[in-house]
C-alpha cells in the first residue's frame, strides 16, 4: 500500500512539474468555472421569477414532469461545459506529456474536434445525476447513502473517461467501458492519486481559511472596513487560485495514468525506474 502511494504521489508531483512549465493549463478550469456558473445563473434565473409569482406552487411533494426535464436540461448543459473543457485540459497536457509545447488553442481545437462525443458522455452523465437524484428524494437517508456510494463508484470508474476521448476515437458508450477496463489495471494508483490530490489540497484549504478567519479577526477591531473588505477579497482569490490548480493538477495526473496504463511515452517528468514498473499488468 505504502509502494502504491509512493508512485502516485511521484505521479503527483511530476504533475505540478508539468503545470508549472505551462501554466496556461490553468486557464481551462478558469473558463470552465465561469462558463459553469454563467450556466447555473442562466437556469435558476427563470425558476426564481417564476416562485416569486407562484409561492405555493413549491410546497408539492410531488413535481411536474416538466421540473425534471428542465433539470435534466440543466444536468446536460452544466456538464458539457465542465467536459469540454477537460477535454481541452487533458488534450493540452498529452500534448505536453508527449514532448510537446501546447497551447490555448491546440486543447480547445482538440476538444472541438470531439464535441459531438463529449455531447453524448454529457448526456450519459446527465442521466447518471437524474438517476442518482430520483433515488436521493424518493428513499430517505437510505436513498443518500445509496447514491453516495453510487456516485462514488461512477466518479472512479469514469475517472479516465475524458483520456479516452481524447486519444481514442470512439463513442461516450464505448469510452466508458474502457475507462471501467482500465480502473481494474490501475485501481491503486487511481484511487490513491485521487485521494493524494484531494488531501493535499483539502489540508491547504483548511489552512488558508484559518489564516485569513485569524486576520479578519484582528482587524475586525480596527474598525477598518476596508482592511477587512480587502482580507477578505485576497482569501477568496486565494482559494480560487487552489481550486483551479487542483483540477489542472487532476486533469494532467489522470492523462498521464491513462498514457501509463496503455503504454505511451512520456515526458521526462514521468520517467524513471518507479513509475515505469507502476501499472504493470495484474495477474
Amino acid at each position: 500500500m505504502f509502494e502504491k502511494f509512493s508512485r502516485s504521489w511521484a505521479l503527483i508531483k511530476a504533475s505540478a512539474s508539468v503545470l508549472s512549465k505551462d501554466k496556461e493549463l490553468l486557464v481551462f478550469p478558469a473558463v470552465s468555472a465561469v462558463a459553469a456558473l454563467l450556466v447555473a445563473a442562466s437556469f435558476a434565473a427563470p425558476v426564481y421569477w417564476w416562485v416569486l409569482g407562484h409561492p405555493d406552487a413549491m410546497e408539492g411533494q410531488d413535481l411536474s414532469p416538466l421540473w425534471y426535464v428542465y433539470a435534466f436540461c440543466f444536468y446536460f448543459v452544466q456538464y458539457f461545459v465542465i467536459f469540454f473543457f477537460n477535454t481541452a485540459l487533458v488534450g493540452a497536457a498529452s500534448i505536453r506529456l508527449e514532448g510537446g509545447d501546447p497551447t490555448v488553442s491546440d486543447g480547445l481545437r482538440i476538444a472541438w474536434s470531439k464535441i459531438g462525443v463529449i455531447l453524448g458522455y454529457a448526456a450519459i452523465a446527465a442521466t447518471v445525476g437524474m438517476i442518482l437524484r430520483a433515488i436521493e428524494q424518493r428513499a430517505g437517508w437510505i436513498g443518500k447513502l445509496i447514491t453516495g456510494m453510487i456516485g462514488m463508484a461512477w466518479t472512479v470508474v469514469s475517472f479516465m473517461v475524458v483520456p479516452v476521448l481524447v486519444h481514442r476515437d470512439i463513442g461516450p458508450v464505448d469510452a466508458v467501458k474502457e475507462s471501467a477496463l482500465l480502473l481494474k489495471k490501475t485501481w491503486g494508483e487511481n484511487l490513491i492519486g485521487q485521494g493524494g490530490v484531494g488531501m493535499v489540497f483539502g489540508l491547504m484549504f483548511v489552512l488558508l481559511w484559518l489564516v485569513f478567519g485569524a486576520l479578519i479577526t484582528l482587524t475586525s477591531g480596527a474598525q477598518s472596513m476596508v482592511l477587512t473588505g480587502s482580507i477578505i477579497a485576497t482569501g477568496v482569490i486565494c482559494t480560487m487560485l487552489l481550486a483551479l490548480t487542483q483540477t489542472a493538477l487532476q486533469g494532467i495526473y489522470s492523462a498521464a495514468l491513462y498514457r501509463y496504463a496503455v503504454g505511451h511515452v512520456n515526458a521526462p517528468e514521468f520517467s524513471g525506474p518507479l513509475l515505469e514498473s507502476a501499472f504493470a499488468q495484474k495477474r
